[in-house]
Order: C-alpha cells, then sequence, then structure tokens
C-alpha cells in the first residue's frame, strides 16, 4: 500500500451538496438510535457469535451513511477461542469503525470519549477497554482488562503512536500496552489506515487532530462526497519470545512499510505535513 503522490485539487470538487448532508445527519441520528435499542436489548443475550455479527454490519451501516467505502488488503484476525491484537496507526475516530466492520474489536480508547453523548454511551457498551491518559498508573489496570479479554478468545485494538497523525508520518510506537499480548502470546496484526480521494488522492478532512471538536470532524466527514479508507492488514507477529518492544518495534516496521512510510534507521522523506496533536 504505497502512498500516492498528492495532488492539488478544488475544494468543492468532493464536497456534498446540502440536501444530502441532511439527510445523512437524519439518518446518522436513526443508525444511533438503532444502536441504543441493539445494546439495550438483543446485545447482553446473544452470544460470541452473533455479537460479532451485529457489531460488523452495524460499523458497515455507519460508513456507508457517511459514504466511507473501505477498500481491505489482507486478513483480519480469524474468529476463535484464542485472543488477537491489531495494532493501528492513528487518523481519525473513523478508524475504529473502518476496522471493526471487518473484525469486530474491543478498542482501547480515551476516557473522554465516555462523555461524548450518545457514542459514549455505545462505545462503553459495546465492550471499549477506557484509559485515563492522564494517570500514570493506568497502564497495569488496563493490562488486566486486555489480558482477560484476550483469555476469552477477543480481538483488542490499539493505537500505540497515542495521538493522530494527519496520516502522512508514523509515530513511535509505545511498547507497554503490548504487554498482554506477549504475556498471552497471542498474535499481533499490524494495520495501516489510509483515507483517500476516489481517484487515489490523499483525504486530510477525515484527520481527526489538533483543536477539531468531535462534531466538527463528523461535520467534516459529512461534507465530503465520498471518502475512500485503505485497511491493510499485515501478516501477523507471533510473540514467541519476544519482548514487548520487540513486538512494538516489529508493527511499527510493519505499519510503516504497508503506508510507504520511513522505518527506523531510514531518512525520513521530505516535505512532511505539520506535527499532530492530540484529539
Amino acid at each position: 500500500m504505497a502512498a500516492p503522490k498528492a495532488l492539488p485539487r478544488p475544494v468543492s470538487q468532493n464536497r456534498t451538496p446540502r440536501l444530502i448532508r441532511a439527510l445523512r445527519w437524519t439518518r446518522l441520528m436513526l443508525h444511533l438510535a438503532s444502536g441504543f435499542l441493539t445494546l439495550r436489548f438483543a446485545w447482553p443475550r446473544a452470544g460470541a457469535e452473533r455479537r460479532h455479527e451485529l457489531a460488523v454490519r452495524w460499523a458497515q451501516d455507519l460508513l456507508a451513511i457517511l459514504a466511507i467505502r473501505v477498500h481491505p488488503e489482507g486478513r483480519p484476525p480469524p474468529r476463535g477461542r484464542k485472543g488477537a491484537m491489531i495494532a493501528s496507526n492513528h487518523v481519525s475516530w473513523a478508524d475504529i469503525f473502518a476496522i471493526a466492520s471487518l473484525r469486530h474489536t474491543r478498542f482501547i480508547a480515551k476516557s473522554e470519549i465516555r462523555d461524548w453523548p450518545l457514542a459514549g454511551w455505545l462505545a462503553e457498551n459495546s465492550g471499549t477497554i477506557f484509559i485515563r491518559r492522564a494517570r500514570r498508573h493506568d497502564t497495569a489496570r488496563i493490562n488486566a482488562l486486555v489480558h482477560d479479554a484476550l483469555a476469552q478468545g477477543d480481538c483488542v485494538g490499539l493505537f500505540p503512536e497515542g495521538t493522530t497523525t494527519e496520516g502522512d508520518r508514523l509515530l513511535k510506537f509505545h511498547s507497554s500496552l503490548f504487554e498482554p499480548a506477549v504475556a498471552n502470546r497471542a498474535r499481533v496484526y499490524p494495520v495501516a489506515v489510509r483515507y483517500e480521494h476516489p481517484d487515489g488522492a490523499p483525504l486530510r478532512a477525515v484527520a481527526y487532530v489538533g483543536d477539531l471538536s468531535f462534531a466538527q470532524s463528523l461535520g467534516l466527514i459529512i461534507r465530503t462526497r465520498e471518502t475512500v479508507v485503505r485497511v491493510a492488514f499485515a501478516p501477523p507477529i507471533e510473540p514467541g519470545d519476544l519482548t514487548r518492544q520487540q513486538v512494538a518495534a516489529e508493527a511499527h516496521r510493519r505499519v510503516a512499510t504497508l503506508l510507504g512510510l520511513p522505518t527506523p534507521g531510514t531518512a525520513p522523506a521530505t516535505g512532511g505535513g505539520r506535527p499532530a496533536a492530540s484529539p
């Protein structure tokens, strides 16, 4: 998945007409309501296979409403008794649903998401594992929760950069959250996510960076006529006797290769984008 060359384009070329935007907002509200009803009534009584179907379909329908087309590459973690971990670069909150549309995944997310209207409730009740980044010692609690999830055969997703970028760079992967995968000998699937215009040019409107609020970010996506997101799965890493630092470094290398970005020890590309800020 080599990075395409950026091409200048008129802003209005991929902008959604107002009537379509209004329709998308309406459908989105109805879809969020359907998620509430599903989690309230169907989810508690559903088994693992049924939950996978419900979660994948809901994510697929959400992306369809937002006119985000997923182009998968490679193989996602198979379902079964053995847990797996997904380690992805991070561009937008939409990354979660792009990956979840291919494989039901319990993501590790910042605790602030819990306060988002309705979306926070949906995330919490669908199994999201929230981390309090302001607390230095919260990693131990998260590792225990992830350990239990992997032991139950769940797929756990994390964004080891710890923040978002515009997709034109790959930050260091923090190794601490890879500890449960090493302890459980769970396979780690490196994943590369990239957003594009339909013609393959990079799309920056989806990036959730800087001082952008969730509502503003959602509005930008709804105003975009069509978005393509490429979700590429690299072959899994078998932890074996590797340390968490070694697993993190190898995951970073594989994601960088998928994105066509420099790997550690290589010369950086020229003309990189601006530094990313925490969402």
